[in-house]
């Protein structure tokens, strides 16, 4: 691969400046740090297969949920890299580990690269993992070519991002950002009853630095892009400008359980009937609101649930979703409004509450620069995106200056065992994140 040859480029240059040159050594290795240094490709490709090993999949992926064994496990081959590449660490309360390489000023802050290892249970070997490891993969390349920087480098593996075991989703990014109080993130609980914080104990990863003690100058996080746009355009590099806002609302509805064969249509008093229509009314909200708007009925339940009884109960959840915060505010009033014309039609009680949520995020100018500047430098195509899915960057950059970039992924599929990426693409953005990285930290 091209960025491969560019590496093995690289080392034969410096080896030979080393052996036979070592008068103008350091002029001559100043020289090749202003050009297009590259990234190991083969070394980040074998990184993500090594990693993917731990916790795999049913068919091809991943199932490595937070703070189960096999999430310490990918942590412990972390930390043994890191040290590797002369790293330190620390972790904090919520297991996120922190893992720095000292700058040449003792005061700067550091330029921090992040994600996250955990996975949903069927989950991918790249969503998160490859923002974790393109952060190492940069650090052995500063390391190979010994580039010091002014600002330290700091990788940081956020605890329980996915949020697929214990809620709330980018659990340890909002704590970081104090969006949550740490207290009420121990406490949380999965499906089963368990408690995160004894969980985060049993594995061995509840730290003891507290939340927030590590300051950022600048994070920069690479994901995947879970979406089929940069593919299907042929596009390089997806620089992510905003970062949609969110409003997840419960609906419930209450009427009355009757019997389907004697209670007569016109005093039925159907929840499941209120519910339909409700449902739709989110599609169409949302396709009148386009561009950039979204909507989504993604649970159900209906009680009691039987096959000859009329839903007395139904509870659902909306997800809607926009860039635009007066257009994610204006699709929740109009639901409110016609939600409760419908449940007065079929004389069905209303309830509806935001169980959730976070308002739209435009990412820092500068750091989205680096980016640009850096995608211009390789000719790497790039284009202005908009993340549809929450991540840990979305918090952060309440705290610090943020800004993320995306590589495409195959048929837009995520969150799936099936979902791929290729080489090439991990390269590419890893020698973006790379350069953007270096120019924030000097």
């Amino acid at each position: 691969s091209a960025a491969s040859d560019v590496y093995k480029r690289q080392q034969y240059i410096l080896n030979e400046f080393k052996y036979n040159y070592s008068d103008y050594y350091k002029k001559d290795i100043s020289m090749i740090k202003e050009t297009n240094i590259s990234i190991n490709q083969d070394r980040l490709w074998d990184s993500l297969m090594t990693m993917a090993k731990i916790g795999p999949g049913i068919a091809g992926g991943n199932n490595r949920q937070t703070v189960t064994v096999e999430d310490g496990e990918a942590r412990k081959l972390l930390q043994k890299w890191s040290e590797e590449a002369g790293m330190s660490m620390t972790v904090d309360e919520l297991g996120s580990m922190f893992l720095k390489r000292e700058g040449t000023s003792k005061d700067a802050l550091p330029v921090v690269i992040g994600s996250h290892l955990d996975t949903q249970p069927t989950g991918g070997k790249y969503d998160g993992v490859l923002g974790v490891l393109a952060g190492l993969e940069i650090i052995r390349t500063l390391n190979d070519l010994n580039i010091q920087t002014k600002h330290p480098i700091m990788i940081v593996n956020w605890t329980n991002e996915e949020g697929s075991r214990f809620p709330p989703a980018m659990m340890a990014s909002a704590g970081y950002a104090g969006i949550y109080d740490v207290e009420t993130l121990l406490s949380a609980k999965d499906a089963e009853g368990n408690v995160f914080g004894d969980e985060l104990e049993k594995i061995g990863w509840k730290g003891s630095e507290p939340i927030g003690k590590q300051k950022i100058h600048s994070y920069f996080e690479l994901h995947i892009e879970q979406g089929p746009i940069l593919e299907t355009e042929k596009i390089d590099i997806g620089v992510v400008t905003h970062g949609q806002g969110l409003k997840w609302l419960e609906v419930e509805l209450s009427g009355v359980e009757q019997h389907t064969g004697t209670t007569p249509m016109h005093v039925r008093k159907d929840t499941s009937l209120a519910m339909s229509e409700i449902i739709l009314a989110v599609n169409n909200i949302a396709n009148k609101n386009l561009p950039n708007a979204l909507g989504t009925v993604g649970h159900i339940e209906v009680f009691p649930n039987s096959r000859n009884v009329i839903a007395g109960k139904s509870i659902f959840t909306i997800d809607f979703r926009s860039p635009d915060i007066n257009k994610l505010d204006h699709m929740d009033n109009e639901l409110r409004s016609i939600a409760k014309d419908i449940c007065k039609k079929y004389d069905v009680k209303l309830e509806i509450n935001q169980i959730g949520g976070f308002d739209p995020v435009s990412f820092d100018k500068e750091c989205l620069n680096h980016i640009r500047n850096s995608a211009k430098k390789f000719g790497y195509s790039f284009k202005d995106i908009i993340s549809g899915a929450g991540h840990d960057a979305c918090w952060i950059n309440t705290v610090a200056p943020s800004a993320m970039i995306m590589c495409p992924c195959v048929d837009g599929l995520s969150h799936n065992e099936a979902e791929e990426i290729k080489p090439e693409w991990a390269a590419s953005s890893t020698n973006v994140l790379l350069h953007a990285a270096i120019a924030a930290a000097n």
